[in-house]
């Protein structure tokens, strides 16, 4: 008969459980029995949720991410996290932020990037070529054991040893991928311990196979897989994100036990494997989307999916595409949807109850899951005749989209000539990103508002407090350029979404983003037109405050897109220029309402990179065109910057230019500004402010950081388009960590500037 499981599934819990008992054990307000207690917990609530299925998968569950989970378990932690006599798990987490529950000094917090193309972030392995690898899994086998002992059968995970080496940093690919001799042992090691606890299978995490791989990465594969499934368990080889056809021959050749594909991402890879893939092996098919929150169309999945049940019989297994960890925990403790929208959703909950459904179908016929299929039949009808859904008015704001001018009126040069005459721009000038911290005043005032307690008018008056204690303190610190902090908003996506028709708003779908960060993405399942202005009159009010030039704040089109769940009825690109319309209406509303400068943020805009290079100009060529139409329209002297969070820039360089922004900032302090390596080969011709404080740790920096930094960023950008600004937002940071070091970062910039204001004009 068919099997069923999953990938991963999300660790948070359904009411947030991790992230606070997290936060609590690094404030030292909970003991860490309580943080391993509660992680247990979750751990066997989660094996619940799964018992239906054929496997209980172990080892998707961390504290912080699985990438670090997995440095930790090959005894490869930074030294600098190591502190004699302290427990692992806070080696772990000054490894990961820097600082544990401990008040022994910081550390620097290993760099964070995006796990594939995802909102997620994982901690990057460090590695050379003098790495010793030493097997530390007590804290796996006890979990096994633990999943054991509660009676599940179960489907260890593992990134596999390719991968984990792919995605490290600290030497080139040669060499890091030449450390798999001295890995390979130890993973050996592992699966026969795990053979020895009764462990039948082992799900061996791969992703880096769908991207474009350098024959030294296909030379490992080789190597890992010939020798790996001799070791101990049955080994199914995960992939997922995209497809591996046509590396078929290959991976035929390597004597795994198992494979997934993910047939939602590459639904084209399935009728090739179901061919070549023997029949002896198991092929697990990927067919409930992992990375959405929509429902399955489960009589199309069964008809796709029946032949090759008869064909394979009990060697195929169904399961989503890839963890769901990118998906919310369970749609029945949601009660922010109207019924109508929540009858389209599935959740990773009911994602595995409609795994349940199809292998029900599918061993004992259709007629005994009538009633559910016939459910998921008229959810999507409604969904699809919803007059929700589609919007004349936008349809015909679409068609005037080609006779738009895409570019600005002028070339960089005489806009920024403009904007230096409207506001005269100091060298090394100093902004921040945006936001700056959410205290529990601001939340508990959105949330009395929220439920009614207080009216429009005393909202927007303790509002109005909060900002104008926001300039005020950015006045003190003498920053150039302020912003009005965002008290207002309690996401940088949700809070747009909010004044967007098209977008529908959860109260519990969180999703982690990274350790205890969660997010809240919105749902975008319809066409997108902006009412009403959604900013104006804060920033106006702002501006009214100060003589200082005020930025408006906006998210920008493509993270919109993103960092949303967002519909699958029409391509991307269709709901990304729907949305750039939208930013652009409020653009010109603020350019109107005075502001002198203008961010359009493009956090996510290498997010959505598609992970073969083949398929990457077109992606790049739209969020270009998408940024350029948000701005259409303003003046030369009208400022626009726009900001890029943690990402490797350096191959879509020329798109970044393409986007021709008047300044861009990119978070580049936990790098040390290895970013900026692209300006060797590549010029970047307008202003860059490169982050000089690392936001996403608790530490704060000092002078001498920060001069470094600067300095090695003004050796490849001149000081007249350098700024200096945090390589992020500060909504999650504190005000007593904040203002010392903003403190710092204006004193360094303003000395560096008395230096150059001193040097003899050249010759």
């Amino acid at each position: 008969m068919v099997g069923i499981h999953h990938l991963g599934f999300p660790r948070i819990g359904a009411q947030r459980e991790l992230k606070f008992v997290l936060e609590s054990y690094w404030r030292g307000e909970s003991s860490r029995q309580q943080l391993l207690a509660e992680g247990a917990r979750l751990r066997q609530q989660n094996w619940q949720r799964q018992e239906r299925l054929d496997w209980q998968s172990v080892g998707d569950f961390s504290f912080y991410d699985q990438v670090l989970d997995t440095s930790l378990l090959w005894g490869v932690l930074p030294a600098r996290a190591h502190r004699p006599g302290a427990h692992a798990i806070d080696d772990y987490f000054r490894a990961a932020r820097g600082r544990s529950a401990d008040l022994a000094e910081g550390v620097a917090a290993g760099q964070m990037t995006k796990w594939f193309d995802t909102n997620y972030h994982y901690i990057v392995p460090e590695l050379s070529a003098e790495t010793a690898f030493h097997l530390q899994a007590d804290f796996y086998v006890d979990q096994v054991r633990e999943a054991q002992q509660q009676g599940h059968r179960v489907k260890a995970v593992l990134i596999g040893p390719v991968t984990y080496l792919y995605l490290a940093r600290g030497a080139d690919a040669a060499t890091r991928a030449a450390l798999l001799p001295r890995l390979l042992p130890l993973y050996q090691e592992l699966l026969r311990q795990l053979q020895a606890l009764g462990v039948a299978w082992v799900q061996m995490d791969e992703p880096a196979l769908v991207t474009d791989l350098e024959d030294v990465w296909w030379h490992a594969y080789d190597q890992a897989y010939s020798l790996l499934p001799e070791a101990g368990p049955k080994i199914l080889l995960s992939t997922y994100f995209g497809g591996i056809g046509e590396h078929y021959q290959r991976i035929c050749r390597w004597p795994v036990q198992g494979l997934h594909i993910d047939a939602v991402r590459a639904p084209e890879q399935v009728a090739l494997w179901a061919a070549v893939w023997p029949k002896e092996r198991v092929l697990s098919l990927g067919v409930i989307d992992g990375r959405n929150i929509w429902r399955s169309d489960l009589s199309a999945l069964l008809d796709r999916i029946a032949p090759i049940h008869a064909e394979r019989g009990e060697s195929l297994w169904l399961a989503p595409s890839c963890s769901l960890l990118h998906v919310p925990v369970d749609l029945s403790v949601e009660r922010g949807l109207d019924p109508e929208l929540r009858s389209w959703c599935a959740f990773a909950q009911q994602k595995l109850e409609e795994l349940q459904i199809l292998a029900q179908a599918l061993r004992a016929g259709r007629a005994t899951v009538a009633e559910q299929l016939a459910a998921a039949d008229a959810a999507l009808a409604a969904r699809r005749a919803s007059p929700r859904v589609h919007d004349a008015r936008v349809a015909a704001a679409m068609q005037e989209i080609a006779s738009l001018r895409r570019q600005r009126h002028s070339s960089f040069a005489v806009r920024s000539q403009a904007q230096q005459a409207r506001w005269s721009r100091p060298l090394y000038a100093t902004t921040t990103i945006g936001s700056f911290p959410q205290t529990e005043d601001i939340r508990a005032v959105r949330s009395r508002h929220r439920r009614g307690q207080i009216d429009d008018a005393e909202y927007t008056r303790l509002m109005q407090a909060q900002i104008a204690h926001c300039v005020a303190e950015q006045e003190k610190l003498g920053l150039d350029v302020l912003v009005h902090g965002e008290a207002e908003r309690n996401d940088m996506v949700e809070y747009f979404a909010e004044f967007l028709q098209g977008f529908a708003f959860s109260s519990h779908a969180w999703v982690q983003s990274y350790g205890s960060r969660c997010v809240k993405p919105p749902i975008l399942f319809g066409d997108v037109r902006r009412p009403a202005p959604m900013t104006v009159a804060w920033a106006r009010y702002a501006q009214s405050l100060t003589d200082k030039p005020m930025k408006g704040m906006l998210t920008g089109p493509v993270t919109l897109l993103n960092w949303s769940f967002v519909r699958d009825d029409q391509p991307r690109t269709t709901t990304c220029l729907q949305l750039a319309l939208a930013v652009r209406a409020e653009v010109l509303d603020l350019e109107a309402a005075g502001l002198p400068i203008i961010q359009i943020d493009e956090a996510a805009l290498r997010e959505g990179l598609p992970l073969r290079r083949k398929d990457r100009q077109a992606y790049l060529d739209n969020a270009v065109a998408a940024f350029a139409l948000a701005a259409h329209g303003v003046e030369d002297a009208t400022q626009i910057h726009t900001h890029m969070c943690y990402s490797e820039f350096g191959d879509i360089m020329e798109s970044i230019i393409a986007m021709d922004a008047d300044v861009i900032t990119i978070e580049t302090a936990r790098s040390a500004m290895q970013l900026l390596d692209a300006f060797d080969t590549l010029h970047y011709p307008n202003d860059i402010g490169p982050g000089v404080y690392d936001i996403h740790a608790p530490n704060l920096p000092s002078e001498a950081q920060i001069e470094a930094l600067l300095r090695a960023a003004g050796r490849r950008i001149p000081a007249a388009r350098l700024w200096v600004n945090p390589d992020c937002g500060l909504k999650t940071r504190r005000w007593q960590e904040v203002l010392p070091a903003l403190a710092t970062l204006v004193r360094v910039a303003q000395r560096l500037r008395q230096e150059a204001a001193a040097e003899p004009a050249p010759v």
